[in-house]
């Protein structure tokens, strides 16, 4: 009897489910302030990000409506303006009306005309829901202080078969601080839970990995 009881355990204990690994609490880091533009427009960021890299994995098309969250001073606001055209659109997102103003003086001095800066808040971006082909985030998502409100809102953004465009910085980005860094498995158990299938992974950037998701389809019954 024992030895039978046993044997059971040990069955039920070689076929019981798997445990998905649970990735550690991540702590928002803090939201980037206008004395950064410095470093969102140095000059040896094309070099060090690869920008041209980024946009050529989105493939974006003339007449795309596509939103950057997290805008900034325009760095790829302007990038993506070129890409998608004339008959394009880009929502340039942020939620500082200072970085705003300086976004709109660099577009401006560029005389571009497609792009329509959008003021959110720390829950929503406050997107034209159901309007967006492609939404951009880079080195911005781990700043979020309401990360699920925001992916929630993001999400209803999206056109049916819309992407999201996710740049963060590796783990072994040495020079960047800790709190700027997120591990892949820290991206995927934050987004999936939020509605986002993982499509793709492009590690070819020179420190960061681009992550492409769609939002995850209702399982039919």
């Amino acid at each position: 009897m024992i030895r039978a009881t046993l044997v059971l355990a040990l069955t039920a204990a070689c076929y019981a489910p798997a445990v998905a690994p649970v990735a550690p609490q991540r702590t928002p880091a803090q939201v980037m302030s206008t004395a950064g533009t410095v470093w969102l427009e140095r000059a040896e960021r094309d070099a060090e990000e690869r920008p041209d890299l980024v946009i050529a994995a989105m493939k974006l098309e003339p007449g795309d409506v596509v939103a950057d969250v997290g805008a900034g001073s325009g760095y790829f606001t302007r990038r993506l303006s070129s890409a998608v055209g004339a008959t394009g659109r880009v929502y340039a997102n942020d939620i500082q009306q200072e970085m705003l103003d300086i976004l709109r003086k660099n577009i401006e001095s560029e005389k571009l005309t497609n792009v329509v800066p959008i003021l959110g808040s720390a829950s929503d971006p406050r997107l034209p829901k159901g309007g967006i082909d492609w939404v951009l985030l880079v080195d911005v998502y781990h700043e979020f202080q309401q990360p699920e409100a925001m992916l929630a809102r993001i999400k209803e953004s999206l056109k049916p078969g819309g992407r999201v465009a996710l740049v963060e910085y590796r783990e072994d980005a040495g020079r960047i601080r800790a709190e700027h860094r997120m591990t892949r498995e820290q991206v995927v158990s934050e987004w999936t839970p939020a509605g986002f299938e993982l499509l793709e992974v492009v590690e070819t950037l020179p420190s960061q990995r681009l992550y492409i998701f769609e939002a995850s389809q209702p399982t039919k019954n």
